[in-house]
């Protein structure tokens, strides 16, 4: 078993890039799961899955941390796709047009894709701008099951004004081309994106989730998102919630990258025993 190359359909026909992983634990005809005690094949019950969404100008692979990441996720019986946001890696369409309702129309995709192969129990994970994209997601569909955020931005329109280095005014052509750099390189958006955020209050989304738990895990040394957007998403959100500071880690969690596998790994265990 592993990955295996899928195409999603998004709500404007182009198509998405994605690689599902399955879980280790399913038994061709059906088989208990050790430790889990469910049951998985035909005519039985699905594994949990994971939708992982990339960050801002990354890809579904995250440079193979994803994919590791999944293959430690199949072992524990949980099946994990990712997949590319429209304009990213393999995926159609033009980056530079990104907004947050488009990714957030790409995961309604994604979602609606992983519910007709039969996949009921859905768990969000999404990082950095990913994040703030699940959140928005998960705010609407009370049936994804939970979520967690790696580093999420909970001030995307204060953030990305600074990496522009002005305040963007909101009343220009959508399509003007604006130049972000946040310090790994420089990279353009159109002013759409400016115009799009300024609809979204992701701390309101994220008190939205309750009851559905939500685990937020943020560096403490985040060089991009600060952590003061963690605390703030935390202080909003509603029961049950966790907030993971990780000691010394950056926006990429580069040298605590097993660390912060343990903490997502450990939250999802007593949700789905």
């Amino acid at each position: 078993m592993g990955w295996r190359k899928e195409m999603i359909v998004n709500r404007n026909g182009l198509k998405l890039a994605a690689l599902l992983r399955e879980a280790e634990a399913a038994v061709k005809g059906g088989g208990a799961v050790p430790g889990r005690g469910a049951v998985f094949g035909k005519n039985a019950l699905m594994p949990p899955l994971v939708i992982v969404c990339h960050g801002f100008t990354g890809s579904k692979e995250g440079g193979g941390g994803a994919l590791e990441m999944g293959d430690q996720l199949a072992a524990r019986g949980y099946a994990t796709l990712l997949f590319d946001f429209t304009g990213c890696g393999e995926s159609e369409g033009i980056w530079e047009e990104i907004t947050l309702t488009r990714q957030v129309e790409d995961l309604g995709s994604a979602v609606d894709w992983a519910r007709a192969k039969g996949y009921r129990r859905i768990i969000l994970n999404g990082r950095s701008f990913g994040g703030a994209t699940v959140l928005a997601y998960a705010a609407s569909d009370r049936q994804i099951d939970s979520v967690c955020t790696w580093a999420a931005v909970a001030r995307p329109l204060q953030l990305f004004s600074g990496f522009a280095g002005k305040e963007i005014g909101l009343s220009g052509p959508p399509g003007e081309r604006i130049a972000l750099n946040d310090g790994s390189g420089l990279v353009y958006v159109q002013r759409r994106l400016f115009q799009d955020l300024q609809h979204y209050d992701l701390p309101a989304c994220a008190a939205r989730i309750a009851p559905r738990p939500l685990l937020l895990i943020h560096g403490s040394a985040d060089e991009v998102v600060p952590v003061s957007d963690a605390q703030l998403l935390y202080e909003a959100a509603g029961e049950p919630k966790e907030l993971a500071l990780v000691r010394d880690a950056d926006h990429r969690f580069t040298h605590h990258r097993e660390q912060v596998w343990d903490v997502f790994f450990n939250w999802l265990q007593p949700l789905f025993p």
